[in-house]
């Protein structure tokens, strides 16, 4: 019965590799480090900031009269902030549970 089971466990195995190196490539093949990841996800959410900070800008001098479209752009700038600030959360906790298994 053990013998039926290896094979597919090796199946598995190199299904789970090949999605995780695909996942690490971008739209024309090129491989994405970490680094890259972390700064392309910090800019889209400055840029989300800086978007809203405008919307809210053009609201009060009235070059925009629909709210919902700046509410809807605040919310964006303030969800995604809140995700990069457990992201980074995350990553610390991360660092000192290995930290601690150094010591």
């Amino acid at each position: 019965m053990n013998s039926n089971i290896n094979p597919v466990n090796t199946k598995i195995n190199e299904i789970q590799y090949s999605g995780e190196k695909e996942a690490l490539k971008t739209d024309k093949g090129k491989e994405v480090s970490f680094e890259q990841t972390l700064k392309s996800f910090i800019s889209d959410v400055d840029k989300a900031q800086k978007f809203a900070g405008e919307s809210v800008e053009k609201l009060l001098t009235g070059e925009i009269k629909d709210i919902h479209d700046v509410m809807i752009a605040v919310e964006k700038a303030g969800t995604s902030f809140e995700l990069m600030m457990e992201i980074r959360n995350k990553m610390v906790d991360a660092y000192r549970e290995v930290m601690r298994m150094q010591v």
